[in-house]
């Protein structure tokens, strides 16, 4: 298997636990990732997470307000190096997001790192999704 292959595959696992996520179960993340403190994410709800429990901790609060939800990855490019790796693409999909239907369309760019032989996501960062925080500012207001 090529390189490129195999970061194909740490790619379909990081979008099969994004799709996870956005149904409510964060539970594929913990394979996906690498669990190290240098580990962030830039979510389309602003702010920026760094290091594995912050990292794991905001995909899990987004699940519990998330229902109905698909992502998937679209004009996928990956760029492979020795033990780093990166892809850039639009995200496009949809979900509920606190009952609310939330329309996905974003810049995505994701890191892996080699790790003990296998890819591991490092990096998640998307556009800000003004719909999705104003969902979540109406939340907290309420």
């Amino acid at each position: 298997m090529s390189t490129d292959d195999e970061v194909r595959g740490a790619s379909a696992k990081f979008y099969s636990a994004l799709n996870g996520m956005a149904n409510g179960d964060p539970s594929q993340f913990e394979d996906a990732w690498s669990h190290s403190d240098s580990v962030t994410t830039m979510h389309p709800i602003g702010g920026e997470e760094i290091g594995w429990d912050a990292v794991r901790e905001s995909f899990t609060g987004v699940a519990g307000l998330a229902q109905g939800g698909h992502v998937e990855i679209a004009e996928q490019q990956i760029r492979t190096g020795e033990d780093l790796a990166y892809e850039t693409g639009i995200e496009r999909g949809q979900m509920k997001l606190a009952g609310e239907s939330v329309p996905i369309e974003q810049r995505v760019t994701n890191i892996y790192r080699r790790e003990a032989g296998q890819w591991k996501l490092v990096h998640h960062h998307t556009d800000i999704s003004p719909a999705m925080i104003g969902i979540l500012e109406r939340l907290q207001a309420a």
